[in-house]
């Protein structure tokens, strides 16, 4: 996945995998390297998707002319192709436009030294195994020189230029003809097309829902299987504060989300990727759970600073992610959630998985009254957060069903049954306020934390606790709303900084009230929410209630995740 800015310069790029270290990272727009194409006079833009795709399209628009720039991530065919290429096509519209693009490759996050040498006409970029050739046909004779590769040339009517980007990694640099680029642009064309057309959503806000859906398929790590939580990392969740934090790994607390969402929109082929990639994952850790695992299984995860300046000064600049190493006792609730989905759905455990299921539940029994550091991954110390305790419930309660199933052994389902029992007995005593008529964030607290919607959307406690959570989700609205923006908490969490509205929680409001039977309601935030999208429908992590502006890393799966699931829950309950 690339970042493409309105200004059409590529900032943002790992190559070979998505976790892998940046070749253009603009965080440090002096070293971090960035892919730049745009007119040399000034320009307005018009920017979209070419439609049910994945492929970008950006107008520029001068006093002389107008050019269009199509962007696109090839993907591989049979034969001899890059397996990593990037191809930029530039389109003359009307008139002439002088244009000027320059790609500036700073390997490993800018830490290593890149040299460019020429393989025949052609410039090469290179560092220890990396290397990143720059093709071009149309597009003036490239230059080279401290480190970037430049031309000019102008875009005129009937006249069609292209730049193309293919990367090595200790392996054979491929340098295509135009021909195979051309048809290789045109296939990722029809690929997505033909995705989009397998789709099975057709209820309210079809167009948001499916360009969700290609934001989620694009963070899907094809390898594996692992979906990454977004495509960034150490996108300031508020400027000048420290909570900037690497995402590009999955996390087990969006397993049941995604897997929710992958079946609603009849994806079977990532639905059984995902779930399955999920179990090997957790297997090196088995019973334990981790709370993220890298995109290729692995579950060691560290966390250093990067010497890059940060997205508008903000810093530290961080790859790794230490929440890695904390207990989120959340986690087994997702996990047994979407083992109870994937069943659901005509899945089937095997004897050996099945045992690891319920030696999970087991370890739930053991651990659940432990303090943790909850879903938001606070650097506080660990509290008995309540949705932590629900989970724990929601995870016992699918083991029993998983159960009667057969899908996993029954020989302890009689004490998962009384451990569920005992959580809710905590639960009903220690977290739920008769005075405020809410659960609380947890024992002790005077408020409340929007992860305690999940447990709404999930049956918590089945019809016995449906008025207090209906009571909660109210709350919730009134405590943490600030128009259709939801924070996730006001308390101390032990971080610098302040954040905006977390745009996933927003969207679980949405869905929360929909399986509350309030499906008016529900409508009328989810159109509030829609326009807060950027101009081609993709989501931040957060918004600045005030500002607008995106916060946090981009684009994030949990939030289109949320605006799936939302969508189709108010279109079953509205039937």
């Amino acid at each position: 996945m690339a970042l493409v800015a309105r200004d059409g310069s590529i900032d943002w790029l790992c190559l070979p995998d998505l976790d892998s270290p940046s070749v253009f990272a603009s965080l440090d727009p002096d070293r971090g390297g960035r892919f730049r194409l745009a007119p040399e006079e000034p320009y307005a833009i018009e920017r979209r998707y070419v439609p049910q795709t994945n492929v970008l399209e950006t107008t520029f628009r001068t006093g002389g002319g107008a050019a269009r720039v199509t962007d696109a991530l090839l993907l591989p065919t049979n034969g001899l192709a890059p397996t990593r290429e990037l191809a930029r096509r530039v389109e003359g519209l009307s008139g002439s436009v002088p244009m000027r693009w320059s790609v500036e490759p700073r390997f490993d996050y800018a830490r290593a030294r890149t040299r460019i040498a020429r393989r025949g006409e052609l410039p090469v970029a290179s560092a220890g195994r990396d290397a990143l050739a720059v093709c071009s046909w149309e597009a003036g004779k490239p230059q080279d020189g401290d480190g970037t590769i430049s031309a000019r040339f102008a875009a005129e009517v009937g006249r069609e230029a292209l730049i193309d980007v293919t990367v090595a990694h200790g392996d054979a640099l491929v340098l295509p003809p135009r021909e195979e680029v051309e048809r290789r642009l045109r296939g990722t064309v029809d690929f997505w097309r033909s995705w989009v057309r397998r789709r099975e959503y057709n209820g309210p806000w079809r167009d948001s829902v499916i360009r969700s859906a290609l934001a989620l398929k694009l963070l899907i790590f094809a390898p594996s299987g692992g979906i990454a939580a977004a495509a960034t990392t150490s996108l300031p969740e508020t400027l000048g504060g420290e909570r900037n934090w690497d995402y590009r790994f999955s996390w087990v607390r969006d397993a049941s989300a995604a897997l929710d969402a992958l079946l609603r929109l009849g994806c079977p082929a990532e639905v059984e990727a995902f779930f399955w990639w999920l179990l090997h994952a957790s297997q090196l850790t088995h019973p334990r759970l981790n709370v993220l695992y890298r995109l290729n299984g692995r579950a060691r995860v560290e966390e250093e600073m990067l010497s890059l300046e940060g997205y508008g000064g903000s810093g530290p600049v961080r790859v790794g992610n230490l929440a890695a190493e904390q207990l989120q006792l959340d986690v087994y609730g997702h996990l047994l959630q979407t083992a109870w989905l994937y069943c659901g759905a005509g899945g089937g455990l095997s004897g050996d998985t099945g045992r690891r299921v319920a030696e999970t539940a087991d370890l739930v029994c053991r651990i659940w009254s432990s303090p943790d550091s909850g879903i938001w991954e606070v650097r506080s110390e660990p509290r008995h957060f309540t949705q932590s305790k629900m989970m724990c419930w929601i995870a016992l309660d699918r083991a029993v069903r998983l159960a009667k199933k057969g899908q996993i052994p029954d020989r302890n389902a009689d004490r998962w049954r009384r451990e569920a029992d005992e959580i809710a007995r905590f639960v009903g005593e220690r977290c739920w306020s008769p005075q405020r008529r809410s659960f609380l964030r947890f024992p002790g607290a005077d408020e409340v934390d929007a992860s305690l919607l999940l447990p709404a959307m999930l049956a918590y406690g089945g019809d016995a606790e449906r008025e207090r959570l209906a009571a909660t989700v109210d709350r919730v609205r009134a405590e943490l709303a600030e128009g259709a923006l939801l924070y996730r908490y006001r308390g101390e969490d032990g971080l610098r900084g302040a954040e905006g509205g977390f745009l996933a929680c927003s969207f679980w409001l949405v869905d929360a009230l929909a399986q509350l039977g309030r499906v008016e309601e529900a409508v009328a935030m989810m159109e509030d929410l829609l326009p807060l999208a950027n101009d081609v429908g993709l989501y931040a992590e957060e918004i600045d209630p005030d500002s607008g502006e995106f916060l946090g890393n981009f684009p994030q799966g949990l939030v289109h995740l949320a605006l799936v699931n939302a969508a189709v829950t108010v279109a079953e309950r509205g039937r």
